[in-house]
């Protein structure tokens, strides 16, 4: 019987445990932390061994196979003693694809990962298809696997980390909408590491799979030139049409995929410019799978945005409160701001990860009235724009600086809470840091 050790008991890592189990492997689960009660009961109910707060490196490197958590860096001693001793390596995805044999949409980027793979699942359910959910949304993909909850396709949402340890993972559809500086500590602050990442997604595909990316960004451009992939090639653009698969004209989204769809943008549930990009690849998602034009039109003027994407929260005193904390990185903030039409207070902070805010500041300049650092070390949120707004405030809880732009915001104004950071110097999860502002701004 084959070892499989997997690093990490959180939900992937539970789920590669259930598959590996089910699957004929003697598994045994190692996590550096606490264990999540949670994840213990999985663990317990399932019969399979598990340490927490410690790596036994001995019982480790007896493994035949080891499914690392994502967020495990490929630099600390215990990732290189494995790979020293010839230990496969893989990912949760990478395994539980393995075991799956109906087609997958994939989708990454930078900015756009979730709601995309939200938007394409909606398309594709309105259409009666059996939709599994899986990657950073929803149940790990192993996890469902090992349930064999029934799915005419996947739709995951992957990151760079997620993609760094593939081996076979090959989707049929891969969803590439952008490329722009995030994660950068992981890859040694080098930008080109991080877009070699992404361009992962494609690596494995066939003359018989599509790559839907988006033409107007040049990275995409510059790596896809590099590295040549046998899928075929579907651009989306706000700016071309010659030779792409979707593209803006006269305020109207063009699909031309097999047969062509045009509905106006006024329609579309989702607005912004970044959007844009998430509505045409879902409708060409739908298009290379032949659903009918109705269905996909109704399904982007349909969909219901998700929690803690430019989520208005309320209105207090004629001030709108917007939870945008799923924004974690810089280009995510970008969109936010160009969205405002208010003045507004500005909530920012949190864990940094190499950011440069350079590209902030006319957008501050002109939209910003007051900023409201929330983090440990706002440091570097001073160095970028002191001088660029007048009023720059510090604070290390949710409450105080809900209280802090509460008293900072006139009547018309907005809150905008889009940290351009992760969260986890005060908060569990982007998560708990939105539902930490949406609890504040509505007790005010």
């Amino acid at each position: 019987m084959q070892k499989l050790v997997v690093l990490g008991a959180g939900e992937s890592g539970c789920g590669a445990a259930i598959l590996g189990k089910k699957k004929g492997f003697e598994v045994f689960v190692s996590d550096k932390g606490a264990i999540s009660k949670k994840s213990k009961d999985v663990l317990l109910h399932n019969n399979i061994p598990f340490e927490e707060k410690t790596h036994s490196e001995q019982q480790i490197l007896a493994a035949d196979l080891v499914v690392k958590s994502p967020g495990i860096p490929d630099t600390i001693p215990l990732i290189q003693a494995i790979e020293k001793n010839g230990i496969p390596i893989i990912d949760e995805l990478e395994f539980g694809s393995r075991y799956y044999d109906k087609p997958i949409v994939a989708v990454t980027g930078s900015n756009g990962k979730t709601t995309t793979t939200l938007l394409a699942s909606h398309v594709f359910k309105k259409a009666g298809k059996q939709v599994m959910v899986a990657g950073n949304v929803g149940e790990s993909l192993a996890k469902q696997v090992a349930n064999e909850v029934e799915s005419d396709l996947a739709v995951i949402e992957i990151s760079s980390f997620q993609l760094d340890r593939i081996q076979d993972f090959r989707p049929h559809i891969a969803i590439l909408l952008n490329i722009t500086p995030d994660h950068l500590d992981r890859y040694n602050d080098d930008f080109e590491l991080y877009a070699a990442s992404k361009l992962r997604i494609t690596r494995n595909q066939t003359e018989g799979d599509y790559l839907i990316y988006n033409i107007d960004d040049p990275t995409i451009c510059r790596h896809l030139e590099k590295n040549k992939t046998k899928a075929q090639l579907i651009p989306i653009s706000l700016e071309k049409r010659e030779g792409t698969g979707a593209w803006i004209d006269n305020k109207n989204l063009i699909i031309n995929i097999k047969t062509g769809i045009e509905m106006s943008i006024q329609k579309l549930a989702l607005q912004g410019k970044h959007n844009l990009y998430n509505s045409m690849a879902a409708g060409v998602a739908g298009r290379i799978l032949e659903l009918r034009k109705e269905i996909i039109r109704e399904s982007l003027n349909d969909f219901q945005n998700i929690e803690h994407r430019l989520e208005t929260v309320t209105q207090v005193c004629g001030v709108r409160y917007i939870n945008d904390s799923k924004a974690t990185n810089v280009n995510s903030t970008w969109y936010a701001l160009e969205q405002m039409e208010e003045k507004t207070v500005w909530i920012v902070g949190g864990v940094d990860k190499g950011n440069d805010y350079n590209s902030l500041v006319p957008l501050v300049k002109d939209k910003v009235k007051a900023i409201v650092c929330l983090g440990l070390d706002n440091s570097k949120l001073h160095a970028a724009f002191d001088g660029v707004v007048d009023h720059i405030y510090d604070t290390d809880s949710m409450y105080d600086a809900v209280g802090a732009a509460y008293r900072l915001a006139q009547k018309g104004d907005a809150v905008l809470l889009s940290p351009a950071c992760a969260s986890f110097d005060l908060f569990e999860n982007y998560e708990d840091r939105g539902r930490q502002f949406k609890e504040a701004a509505r007790g005010l």
